[in-house]
C-alpha cells in the first residue's frame, strides 16, 4: 500500500456511528489526539485528527476502543470535502481523515471511577484461603 500513515495518540470522544440506510453500510469515526514534538523548541503540540472505521472494522471500534484510550492506529490519508458559509460566502473546506485498516489497544484502560486498585478483591488470597480452607 503506498498511502499508509501509523500513529500512536489517545482517543478523544466515544466513537459514534453512522448508518447508509439501504445499503448496509456503517461508518464509525472518533478523532486521536497526537503529541508532536519539535526539535528547535521544547514545545509540545497536540495535533486532532478524525478517524473512520467502516463496516466490520467499526463494529470492533466501538466494542473496544473508548474515550482516553490510547491505541496505535494504522490507516490510510484521505482528504474530506465540505462546503462551510463563512461572512455569507461558501467555501470548500479540506481536512485530513485516517480511513482505519487496524488497530492496536496500548497502555491501561482509563478509570471508569466505579472501582480503584486497592478496592479489589486479593483473589490470591481467597485462592489461598480456600485451598487451605
Amino acid at each position: 500500500m503506498n498511502n499508509q500513515i501509523q500513529l500512536v495518540g489517545h482517543v478523544g470522544q466515544t466513537p459514534s456511528s453512522v448508518s447508509f440506510g439501504d445499503t448496509g453500510n456503517k461508518v464509525v469515526k472518533f478523532s486521536i489526539a497526537v503529541k508532536e514534538y519539535s526539535s528547535n523548541t521544547d514545545e509540545e503540540k497536540t495535533l486532532w485528527l478524525d478517524v473512520d472505521a467502516w463496516n466490520g472494522l467499526g463494529e470492533r471500534v466501538l466494542k473496544t476502543i473508548t474515550k482516553g484510550r490510547e491505541v496505535v492506529l494504522v490507516g490510510r490519508l484521505a482528504l474530506s470535502h465540505y462546503n462551510k458559509e463563512i461572512n455569507g460566502v461558501t467555501v470548500q473546506m479540506t481536512k485530513p481523515v485516517i480511513k482505519l485498516t487496524s488497530f492496536h489497544l496500548c497502555g491501561k484502560k482509563p478509570s471508569t471511577g466505579s472501582e480503584s486498585e486497592t478496592e479489589r478483591p486479593n483473589t490470591k488470597a481467597k485462592r489461598l484461603a480456600a485451598v487451605k480452607g
